[in-house]
């Protein structure tokens, strides 16, 4: 009699634990197609970028020797800023994100110059529009001019004098600028630096510069050469550290999913067998209540 009695009992606990176990199931399986999804992804999106990493270092250390070559006169001269002098910020990064902190550390930067106390800045200028969503966060005013469409491939000499030549001649009022970008250290290091561009009454103070014999023409067209080559260095150094730490970041994405894959599997295995339990209690409870 009480077998009986506690049969529909039995039988509804078990049907509403099956229930249970079917959806976890379900929401399991789901869940686990899903991840198994953006690891594939993340693995191609790492393969693609180790294929772009090779070709951006040796643009890159092309356009390193380059810039360092023509802005030797700085070195050369002994060159230093003048007091009063009315400086520029440009922040150098691209439009793409998936590559860890490296828009983070730019924009960083480029706060910290803004907040101190002696700086005379006539404004900023970013390349790239994940920087400018940063820097905008607390220095929203600053931000004189902006471009985007910046970081789908390697950088050339004719965007970065485009940039330059538009930057020049946008009536930001500045006498030098420093270039803050992202340089390459090593495939799993870089960091944020600066690349200054003096003014032309800067050059003619300096002690060594009356080794140079140029005219005044000369000079100007030499010194907004500088700026677009020091544009153009900035730009495709930050593209190699970029590339390297978006395949850094891919790879880093992918053994997390596939950590989470053999968690979810594990997961789902017990639930399964849980639920294969569940349905062999059953049987037997209404096997022995017969």
């Amino acid at each position: 009699m009480f077998a009986t009695r506690a049969q529909p009992v039995a039988s509804a606990l078990s049907a509403g634990v099956q229930t249970r176990n079917m959806a976890t199931l379900r929401e399991i399986r789901l869940r686990l197609d899903s991840i198994k999804n953006i690891g594939k992804i993340t693995k191609s999106m790492k393969m693609i970028a180790s294929t772009k990493v090779n070709k951006a270092q040796r643009s890159m250390e092309n356009a390193r020797t380059y810039g360092r070559t023509s802005s030797a006169i700085y070195a050369n001269s002994n060159a230093a800023p003048l007091e009063n002098e009315s400086e520029i910020i440009v922040v150098s990064s691209s439009d793409r994100g998936l590559c860890g902190g490296i828009h983070s550390s730019v924009a960083k930067a480029a706060r910290k110059m803004l907040t101190t106390p002696e700086s005379q800045f006539a404004g900023v200028v970013v390349l790239g529009d994940k920087a400018k969503t940063q820097v905008s966060r607390t220095h929203r005013n600053e931000i004189q001019l902006s471009f985007n469409q910046i970081g789908k491939d390697i950088p050339t000499f004719a965007e970065a004098s485009a940039a330059a030549d538009t930057i020049l001649t946008s009536g930001i009022k500045f006498d030098s600028a420093s270039l803050v970008y992202n340089e390459f250290k090593s495939a799993i290091a870089y960091e944020a630096t600066t690349i200054r561009n003096y003014s032309i009454e800067a050059l003619k103070a300096a002690e060594g510069f009356t080794a140079y014999e140029l005219d005044d023409d000369v000079l100007e067209n030499y010194r907004e050469f500088l700026f677009a080559n020091n544009v153009y260095w900035a730009l495709v150094e930050g593209h190699a550290s970029e590339m390297s730490a978006k395949r850094n970041a891919m790879d880093n994405a992918t053994k997390n999913a596939g950590d989470i894959v053999g968690r979810l599997t594990i997961t789902y295995n017990r639930t399964r067998q849980a639920a294969i339990t569940s349905e062999l209690i059953d049987i037997i409870t209404g096997a022995s209540a017969l």
